[in-house]
């Protein structure tokens, strides 16, 4: 199968990686960045060129103005898209401009999925990604064999498009909670004396015990925060909790207090950092490194 992806960055690279490894001929277009290494696709002008050449359109994009650019943009997807197509939206995005979107592809005859993921870099690359649909079943149907390529845990969380994106940004409150959680008790772990490490290894048998803790408790330790997903991602994630939740008349209180504690950490340099390295802001409120000999 012919498949457009637009978005070859740290994860939609080896997405698309592997979607040539299963056989099927990619085709792209480029902004700032050169074609991938060890990635071979055709690369076109403009995104409406991609749609006019592909039967599969997918997106993996930053952000919702990057995804509105591609899709609605000057020579973007609406203006090529097949009415025989189908365009699956991968990027973590609004809930609400995902309609708009799906809207304007649906109204060229075409069918729209919305299926962000959860994994990081090490997901995309191994092919386990999480991945949370929405749309209808008949959509979901045709871009399932093309989703199970990328994923494993696929689940269509609702026939209405704006479904995944909304199931993604849940996950994203909880797993930013999840490393706040973690860091406040190595943290505190720490500024007791204890050693943090130790601490970590304690935790892990018992109820406390998480993916979480197992990985970035580790990263936390060992100061290793080269980014497998971004504080400035987590950051927008985390703005469109908060915005929707604002719309719904939901109160968020300690996903806005997270979001606060990666606010400081980027405003102290760290918006390129693993969303792990969120400890910082921490352990600076408690005048304390967990790991003094890394710090």
């Amino acid at each position: 199968m012919k498949i457009g992806f637009i978005g070859l960055g740290v994860m939609g690279a080896p997405m698309a990686r592997n979607l040539v490894a299963a056989g099927h001929q990619l085709v792209t277009t480029l902004n700032r960045s050169p074609l991938p290494e060890h990635l071979s696709a055709e690369v076109l002008d403009s995104a409406a060129d991609v749609a006019r050449a592909s039967e599969i359109i997918i997106t993996m994009l930053p952000d919702t103005p990057d995804v509105e650019r591609v899709m609605l943009g000057k020579g973007g997807v609406v203006e090529g898209v097949q009415s025989s197509a189908l365009v699956i939206d991968m990027s973590s995005i609004s809930p609400i401009a995902t309609e708009d979107f799906a809207r304007a592809i649906r109204e060229k005859g075409a069918g729209y999925v919305d299926a962000p993921v959860s994994g990081g870099e090490v997901g995309a690359k191994a092919a386990s990604l999480t991945i949370m649909a929405g749309g209808p079943e008949e959509d979901f149907q045709r871009a399932l064999p093309i989703l199970r390529l990328m994923g494993k845990n696929i689940t269509l969380v609702g026939t209405a498009n704006g479904a995944g994106q909304t199931c993604k940004i849940a996950n994203q409150i909880i797993v930013a909670l999840n490393i706040e959680a973690v860091s406040e008790a190595l943290v505190f772990a720490a500024k007791a004396g204890c050693d943090p490490a130790k601490v970590r290894e304690a935790l892990l048998g018992g109820f406390a015990s998480s993916r979480v803790l197992e990985v970035h408790g580790e990263r936390m330790i060992s100061r290793s925060f080269a980014p497998g997903f971004r504080i400035e991602l987590h950051q927008k994630d985390l703005g469109l909790a908060l915005d929707s939740a604002r719309k719904l008349g939901v109160a968020l209180p300690n996903t806005a207090t997270t979001q606060e504690l990666l606010n400081a950490c980027a405003a102290r340099g760290g918006a390129g950092k693993d969303h792990s390295a969120m400890v910082e802001a921490l352990e600076l409120l408690a005048n304390n490194p967990i790991n003094k000999d890394n710090a």
